[in-house]
């Protein structure tokens, strides 16, 4: 069991550089400047899903929820 343990360690700490990466390379969502950018959120709230910032949502959420349960798994006394 602890060659598993490693392997899974390796893994969380890869998702952990990953998650740190993906988190940087998004754009900020700025609240203030709703009322500006107003007539452009309606194309591309439409569109968000097979934009390159969608995208990179979906794989962040991915990749949060993979870290959560290895986090869990990680910490269980079965190994």
């Amino acid at each position: 069991m602890g060659v598993l343990r490693i392997i899974l360690t390796v893994v969380y700490i890869l998702i952990c550089i990953a998650l740190v990466i993906l988190v940087l390379m998004q754009e900020g969502k700025s609240a203030g400047l709703g009322a500006v950018s107003g007539a452009a959120e309606t194309y591309w709230g439409k569109n968000k899903g097979r934009s390159m910032e969608g995208k990179l949502v979906k794989i962040t959420t991915g990749l949060a929820v993979g870290f959560m349960v290895l986090a869990i798994v990680l910490n269980l006394a079965i190994f």
